[in-house]
Formats: C-alpha cells, structure tokens, sequence
C-alpha cells in the first residue's frame, strides 16, 4: 500500500543536508513498513536491527557509540556488508536503547555517508526520561500518522476519483452528483475502517468490518499495555481514566476538554501528566484555542483551554463500540457523536498535512472548529457532520478578522461563494 512519506524520504535520502532520520509515530501506524519498503525500493539492501525484539542488540553499544567501531559490528550482526550510501540503516523500536539513540549525533558528525533510519513507537515519552541524550540539532524528524483518507482510496484503487476530487478542489466546481455519492460512501467507510494499515489491508481484502474491529481492539489492548508498561506507576490509572474519558467528552456538544468531566472535582494538576503521556505516544492530539487570531497563532494559544482528539478515527468508533452500519448510513441514534467523530477525522487529516491546528471561540460563544496557517493566510475551518451548513459562528469570524477566505467542511459538494469555499468532507486531505 502506497505511503506519502515515500516523497519525503526519497528527498532526505538525495539531500546533502542529510542527517540520521527520526521517524515517529503511535503503534501500528505503518513506521517499520513504510521503511523498509523505501529500503528495497532505493537500496541495495538493508541492515535492520530491532530493540525490542532483540534486547542483547543495547550491549554493542554499551563501551563505544562511534561509527568506526559500530558498523562492523553491526554489519556483523546483520550478516551483510554495511556500505556508505548503498546501505538503509533502521534502528527500530530505538527507545529501547538510549546509547543508540545517543550515536545518531556522531553518525552526522563523523560519518554522515551512512544512511540512518531510526523510528519508535514510544520515542516522543522515551526521551522526555531523564536517562535519554537526544541528540538534538543533529537528527532530521518526521512524524507518520495512519493512513489519510487519500491514501485509504488509493489502497482501493481509484486513483481516478482521486484526481477528479483534487481537480474539483482547485476549481471549486462540484464533482458529478454520482461520483459524489460514491465518494461520500467511501468517507463513511473510512470513518469505520480507519487508517491504521492493517485494517486499511483487511478492508481492501475483505469488506469485513468484524475482523476489521477484531483489529482494533487488538490495537487499543496494546495502547493500554503500553500505558503500564511505560509510564509511571502512579500514572497509569490516571493515564487509562483520561484515554476512556476523552471519547466521551467528544461526544458532547461542547468538545471542549473538561478535566472535571473525568471525574468529580478532577483538576489539571492531577491529570496533566497523563494527557502529556498520551500526546507524547502519539495517541491523541491536542488542539488549543487561540484568544486571537494573528500570526504566529502559537503566541496567542490559551494553555488551560483546548480539545483533544485521538488518533485514528477507526479506532474512536471502535473504542465506543459502535455498529458499523450505524456510522456507514449515520443513523439517528448517533446524533451526539457524530460532530465529535466529524471533527477528529477532519484534525487527523489537517495534522498528515502538516498542519497546527487551533480553534477559535468568541466572548459570546461563537466557536470555529479549526484555524490553520495555509499559504501565509489565517484560514478559519468549519466542520458540519452533514449538509445542513449554516454557520453564525464562521460569519462572527469573518466580521470581526475578515480573512480572504474561509473552508467549509460537509456533506455538501464542492463550491464557492460569499468568500466561503465549501469542501466535502471527503476532500479534506486536500486542503
């Protein structure tokens, strides 16, 4: 299945800027595959060495962390000939290792030649650890996320419909009522399905949504593994509270995360650090509310108030156990949900683009789900789960910062007017 960090890699690889490469990201997003399938693809072959699998692999790097004296070692272990530029080098699983971690630094010092790949499922908590040397300055990085709504249609192979959809993005004219609908089902599939790979792999295959969500309760008891295993002891209760309370909150009509609302009388100061253990393992993302619109939004972010989504959608329905069928025809029962689950698709897309994110709210409640930095403009993002697109909120927004345009997010096809350019939600990994 086709990955769209392939690009990026393809120009670390020819950049004479290289460095070590740091590719994080949460379990089961893809990181081991999408490597070693560029290692096949642009190598002559691949050394790879895994720390979690092989715990004995941490002592070659016990006495010495210099290029000279690892690569034979290491070319030992891999039972090839480790070559400058010809080889792929992965690390993987690196937070496992900290002295490894630590001799990316002297890779890009003294031995730049060499092509490194480090990538961990756990990285972003690892080197928050006291023991871990991060060799900041000396590494290039790249977060992958699950597989965007682009690449879940490309894994079904319609290529076609995806470029009609870019074209009537770029052009804002609606795409063909049939093709539309077809593409409104694939978001809803999509929702269902996720974009953790290897239940994108069994969608393709199958059609199966039990298996698929046999998988991804797979996946969310190893997240909750993970949060006993690597984490504070007396973290761990509060970290498991806060993950199971986050969907909840989103499925209220204020998404706005409540630290009361996990449980009673519960303050920042005693779930802080489980929200930061989730956002550090890639689980879930925070979005903060800006108190102004201005450039650079990250000055005016409001600390104490923000949403947090998690990280696949497929997993949130999964999580909250809900029926397929329900989400592909978006019955009535789920009324509640269905904003909540809306905004997290569209967060998730925004993030694989390499957006910040932030949302907006006036003193009197006006509330606009997203604003992002596109092009050099401020752009404010609405979200509707469905065609009904009224927004006071986003003609607050335009009155009062009168942005050159805005987005909306919806049912409803491609178009523009009033200085509103309206997307299907199906569209989002366009922006």
């Amino acid at each position: 299945m086709y990955r769209k960090v392939m690009p990026f890699f393809e120009k670390w690889k020819e950049s004479k800027y290289r460095k070590p490469l740091i590719l994080q990201g949460a379990r089961q997003v893809g990181k081991t595959y999408s490597i070693l399938e560029f290692g096949r693809t642009h190598y002559e072959n691949v050394a790879y060495f895994n720390f979690e699998t092989n715990p004995k692999l941490s002592e070659t790097f016990e006495e010495n962390i210099s290029p000279d004296y690892l690569i034979p070692i290491l070319s030992h272990i891999a039972g090839q000939t480790i070559v400058r530029e010809k080889t792929l080098i992965v690390f993987d699983e690196v937070q496992f290792c900290a002295r490894a971690l630590a001799s990316l630094k002297y890779f890009c010092e003294d031995a730049p030649d060499y092509h490194i790949i480090a990538s961990g499922s756990l990285l972003g908590v690892a080197v928050n650890r006291a023991k871990f040397s991060f060799p900041v300055g000396k590494v290039d990085m790249k977060t992958l996320y699950p597989m965007d709504m682009e690449e879940f249609m490309l894994a079904l192979g319609d290529d076609a419909l995806i470029e009609r959809i870019k074209k009537c993005f770029s052009t804002d004219t609606p795409l063909p009522s049939a093709l539309h609908d077809a593409a409104m089902m694939f978001y809803r599939q999509y929702l269902v399905t996720g974009g953790m790979p290897e239940c994108v792999m069994q969608f393709v295959q199958t059609k199966d949504y039990i298996l698929i969500r046999h998988t991804q309760d797979t996946i969310l008891v190893s997240y909750l593994n993970d949060m006993s295993k690597y984490n504070n002891l007396n973290e761990i209760k509060k970290t498991r509270i806060a993950y199971d309370n986050i969907t909840v909150q989103l499925s209220k009509k204020n998404t706005r995360f409540q630290y009361k609302l996990i449980k009673k009388g519960g303050r920042a100061s005693e779930f802080e650090n489980a929200i930061e253990w989730l956002r550090l393992s890639g689980i879930v993302s925070q979005v903060f509310k800006v108190e102004q619109v201005k450039k650079p939004l990250e000055n005016y972010r409001d600390i104490d108030a923000f949403k947090i989504y998690v990280s696949d959608p497929g997993l949130l329905v999964a999580k909250k156990d809900l029926d397929a069928n329900d989400v592909l025809y978006m019955v009535e029962e789920i009324n509640d949900f269905k904003g909540g689950l809306t905004e997290n698709y569209v967060n998730m897309q925004l993030m694989a683009n390499g957006y910040q994110t932030y949302y907006w709210e006036s003193k009197r409640g006006a509330e606009i789900d997203f604003v992002i930095q596109r092009g050099g403009r401020l752009i404010p993002i609405e979200v509707k789960s469905a065609d009904n697109t009224k927004a006071k909120s986003l003609k607050v927004y335009m009155d009062t910062y009168k942005p050159e345009y805005a987005i909306k997010l919806s049912a409803k096809n491609f178009g523009f007017q009033d200085g509103k350019k309206t997307v299907p939600l199906y569209a989002a990994f366009c922006i």
